[in-house]
């Protein structure tokens, strides 16, 4: 769940960052770095600026699109900017968005009167497409009113008015104060709360957001924080913010934090933390926790070398548990286990299990090993072989069997040409999601 969410926004091919949307005030190209970093901590928005401007090709597509669909499934992926059609949503979210935001499209130009200002056909269609829940509507405000067209004009309708009509179709609002976007001023927190107060659905709060103190009012206030030129100009820390948006007084200063693995999804441990641990947990990007018992900080394998790397933390809605998406080296209970919710001392049999296998028998061959032995030849050979042998099977027994071999010898063929089985589950998602 939300609290802040990173942005990256994509101009020329470009990260950038521009004042009132409009002043290039940063631009760098470590787009892949800072996605991998931003995902750690929350989830991520990713916007096409040249898409929200207009400048497309008859396809839809801009000189970002190639590296907008690199970033979508690299982490827990939002984008936006110049979504016009239901056809291009979803797109978007086969390719691995989680969710769309949607501008000026959501808004007609000139309504007739002041309870019309929604383009209610295009959100209809949108939700019947995607679903309430994929959508997020922009209400960008400016002077207080509704504003479209890239910020440079505004429909004659209070923020808050045109977010109550919004909330129908779509499961968060991002609000941008379009007169402290970029200007490291903080935002118009009072507006904020008057949003917040008239909608149920997530607030998103962005635009002008410079301090953690902002962050930490906000939260307490029920909004969720979108950043981006306080990230790039290191006034504020995504670790703190991290942190103080959790609910230590709830929690008595010790937040359960579950471990995950991030292969088989099979829950490792339970453990706790307190501040420090988590602030180390975060610097060394291995799960540390505070032992209750023995009244000290311990780090996850440091005796045993059978460590938690963290992919990323999530805390959940009540901000009161974590939940940390890790690879482990190693078996983590202390009794031998793989994992602390079972007696099984192996790593739980999956695709990816198999996969990571093969890749250490042809990066470190054995003697006698079977599978470094597979040529590009022989293992489409064996392919062949074993689908026919499947499909003579007689029986659940048989079936199993060959079914094993037959995904043993793919996975072999896979990564022979350089494919893993997620690549393989992105392609399934696309086609499910592209329906």
């Amino acid at each position: 769940m939300g609290m802040v969410i990173s942005s990256i926004d994509l101009k020329d091919g470009h990260v950038v960052q521009l004042k009132n949307g409009k002043e290039l005030v940063l631009q760098r190209d470590d787009a892949d770095a800072l996605i991998s970093e931003f995902n750690t901590y929350g989830e991520v928005a990713v916007i096409d600026l040249d898409a929200a401007m207009g400048h497309t090709n008859p396809k839809g597509d801009t000189v970002n699109t190639p590296l907008l669909k690199s970033l979508l499934r690299k982490g827990n992926v939002r984008t936006g900017g110049g979504v016009r059609s239901v056809k291009r949503a979803r797109e978007l979210i086969s390719l691995g968005a989680e969710k769309v935001i949607i501008g000026s499209s959501a808004w007609k130009k000139d309504p007739e009167n002041n309870s019309n200002v929604l383009n209610v056909e295009f959100l209809e269609d949108l939700v019947a497409a995607i679903g309430k829940q994929r959508i997020i509507i922009g209400v960008d405000a400016l002077n207080g009113k509704i504003a479209v067209k890239g910020w440079a004009e505004t429909i004659d309708v209070s923020m808050v008015e045109g977010a109550k009509m919004a909330e129908k179709y779509c499961s968060e609002l991002l609000f941008t104060c379009v007169e402290k976007e970029g200007c490291m001023q903080g935002t118009n927190m009072e507006m904020a709360k008057e949003l917040r107060e008239a909608v149920k659905c997530r607030v998103v709060v962005a635009g002008g957001v410079s301090t953690e103190d902002e962050i930490e009012e906000l939260e307490r206030m029920g909004c969720d924080v979108q950043l981006g030129m306080a990230l790039y100009t290191n006034k504020v820390s995504l670790k703190n913010s991290f942190m103080r948006c959790l609910n230590w007084e709830k929690v008595g200063g010790m937040v359960p934090v579950i471990a995950q693995d991030a292969r088989s999804s099979q829950v490792l441990m339970v453990g706790y933390a307190n501040k420090e641990a988590l602030e180390k947990t975060f610097d060394t990007k291995k799960l540390t926790f505070f032992s209750r018992t023995r009244n000290v900080l311990w780090t996850k394998g440091e005796t045993s070398g059978h460590f938690l790397e963290v992919l990323k933390m999530r805390a959940d809605c009540d901000r009161d548990t974590i939940l940390a998406t890790v690879t482990p080296h190693g078996g983590v209970c202390h009794t031998g286990s793989w994992s602390c919710f079972s007696a099984d001392p192996d790593e739980r049999s999956t695709l990816e299990r198999l996969y990571s296998t093969i890749e250490e028998r042809f990066a470190n061959p054995r003697p006698g090993s079977y599978t470094a032995t597979l040529d590009a030849k022989r293992v489409r050979e064996k392919v062949e072989e074993e689908a026919e042998e499947l499909c003579e099977a007689d029986g659940k027994n048989e079936v199993i069997w060959e079914a094993a071999d037959l995904l043993y010898f793919v996975s072999v063929l896979m990564y022979k040409e350089g494919v893993n089985w997620q690549d393989v589950y992105d392609e399934l998602d696309r086609r499910h999601k592209e329906k």
